[in-house]
């Protein structure tokens, strides 16, 4: 593998090293059988190709694989809808809110941006359900339905329950208007701790926790990163977020075996120059950004990776999705 200087910089330090940089020649060109060395080596080949500054932390059964950056403090953008979700179905667990209350949806309250559907609709004033609010916050990533959110959970509401889950980094941006906010930031080790947290059913009630990842898990959910080179039946085992803005591009998420078990879990996010023509890749935000490139190689060896490697014992098991499609009728 080629690791040139300025990639070897943006890499940091990657917990398996040995997948990286080996003893000798034929160490280094030997692909490794243990399933971190393995997901350590794809990683640092997909990124050095791609290029850009990243920042990541990914578990396979549990042992360290890739810890770079980890703990740096990185805009979130989409990502952090992770967080937004978590904490209205909080006030949902403790009886404030619940999945089936309307809110109401307002022309001067939609987002005239491409991501969505509520900016499509041409249809206002409705309501709608706060079910439908997250489902299409979290598949179809719809901006507006951030400012939904807001208005059952204001952003210092938000930030204090996340803070409460120990997410100290984890927070949105308030403004003027107390039930608006930007989406904020984050640490990689911090998302990673919501997922493996939320999975272990360490954050939210089991309705609630199977919820959230039903919805991530959906096959609308983003398909463009680590689930594109994946089948139907595979990409229902990947429940996914994926964010971005400017020349950022990052996507966090969990890898399940075939019998519902967390078999890995990733967090990374990127921020160019990224190889080839900034203003292309500014302007890019589907598969053919190298970010993105990178992201679909690592979750092939990802989906792999788990498949070969028994989860750790005691992990709880998590329904899987069967395809029913529908022909209408």
């Amino acid at each position: 593998m080629k690791l040139n200087r300025r990639s070897a910089l943006g890499l940091g330090t990657v917990a398996t090293a040995t997948a990286v940089l080996g003893a000798n020649a034929t160490q280094a060109s030997a692909e490794p059988t243990d399933p971190a060395q393995r997901v350590a080596r794809m990683y640092n080949r997909a990124v050095a190709n791609a290029q850009g500054v990243w920042s990541s932390f990914v578990t396979v059964g549990g042992a360290t694989a890739v810890e770079v950056n980890a703990d740096a403090v990185v805009e979130a953008y989409s990502v952090n809808k992770l967080g937004v979700a978590v904490a209205v179905l909080d006030k949902i667990d403790r009886g404030l809110l619940t999945l089936d209350q309307r809110v109401e949806l307002t022309a001067a309250i939609v987002i005239q941006d491409i991501d969505g559907i509520f900016a499509l609709d041409r249809a206002y004033p409705s309501s709608i359900t706060l079910g439908h609010v997250m489902s299409n916050l979290l598949t179809l990533s719809d901006n507006t339905c951030v400012r939904l959110c807001g208005l059952v959970c204001p952003a210092l509401e938000l930030n204090e329950i996340l803070r409460n889950k120990g997410f100290v980094h984890t927070q949105v941006v308030p403004v003027a208007n107390p039930n608006r906010f930007f989406l904020g930031k984050t640490t990689p080790r911090e998302t990673h701790t919501l997922l493996s947290r939320l999975v272990a059913g360490e954050l939210l009630s089991a309705t609630s926790t199977d919820y959230l990842l039903n919805v991530i898990r959906s096959t609308s959910a983003f398909n463009d990163g680590i689930r594109l080179n994946l089948s139907t039946p595979e990409r229902l085992r990947v429940a996914t977020k994926a964010g971005w803005f400017n020349d950022g591009r990052n996507e966090a998420g969990i890898v399940f075996t075939e019998d519902g078990r967390p078999g890995a879990v990733y967090s990374l996010f990127a921020r160019g120059p990224f190889a080839g023509d900034a203003a292309v890749n500014d302007a890019d935000f589907g598969a053919p950004h190298p970010a993105m490139r990178a992201r679909q190689a690592l979750g092939r060896t990802l989906v792999d990776v788990v498949d070969a490697t028994p989860a750790p014992t005691g992990t709880r098991v998590h329904y899987i999705p069967k395809i029913q499609h529908s022909n209408g009728g």
